[in-house]
């Protein structure tokens, strides 16, 4: 799925979401800046195109990692327009069986992907596995609109507006039809915390953006005391 909408989806992103989605990450990288000494290396996991990946470069280099091949193939040329080849490395792997070793990034990055994952519980171990102690995991997702009238039309424009454009201008409506649906079953609130602190992290701090129509969760792996 994610292969057949790879040549339209940096398009469809700037369009469906009004250019924000650059705001968005750039908030990401900010937070994480004020919380960050000598970082060296982070993690960008379900990169897809590498979006954040460029903009987390600007504090450390960054290893780009998604399962999807043709993604990977863009972020890449878009990698080397930027001049960024040096500090950003793409690997092809799997969110659930990452291929690093344990204890080597200090930041680890997912920006729209946790809710893709097959497993969100395995995800979230994995990436505390390859995280080192008191390293910083930040999630990015599409949230819900506390306000019940922005909640109104977000539903409309997300249930129906974005499906028709997204499906028309990637000729693949079956993907943009499984993104509210993967939204709608993404955990929030109590939940989302419990699966934080299964996986070894402190419980999240979130922020909402845009009037929760985006929510940011920095959580902060674990210290076990020797």
């Amino acid at each position: 799925m994610f292969g057949s909408i790879a040549p339209t989806y940096d398009l469809l992103n700037h369009i469906l979401s009004f250019s924000m989605d650059r705001h968005w990450r750039s908030i990401v990288r900010k937070r994480l800046a004020s919380r960050l000494e000598n970082c060296n290396l982070i993690l960008d996991l379900c990169t897809g195109t590498g979006d954040l990946a460029i903009e987390m470069a600007k504090i450390a280099p960054v290893i780009a990692c998604d399962f999807s091949h043709p993604m990977l193939i863009r972020g890449v040329k878009k990698v080397n327009r930027y001049q960024l080849s040096k500090q950003i490395l793409f690997v092809e792997g799997d969110a659930l069986s990452l291929p690093f070793p344990s204890h080597i990034f200090q930041v680890a990055t997912i920006a729209f992907g946790l809710r893709n994952l097959e497993n969100y519980r395995v995800g979230l171990l994995e990436v505390a596995r390859v995280l080192q102690e008191g390293g910083h995991i930040a999630v990015l997702e599409i949230g819900v609109p506390a306000s019940s009238i922005l909640g109104t039309f977000y539903r409309i424009y997300f249930e129906r507006f974005l499906p028709l454009v997204g499906g028309l201008v990637s000729r693949n409506l079956n993907s943009y039809r499984y993104l509210p649906e993967s939204v709608r079953e993404f955990p929030r609130g109590s939940e989302l915390q419990r699966l934080f602190l299964g996986a070894g992290f402190s419980k999240p701090n979130s922020l909402r953006l845009s009037g929760g129509i985006v929510e940011l969760h920095i959580a902060r792996k674990q210290v076990v005391n020797s």
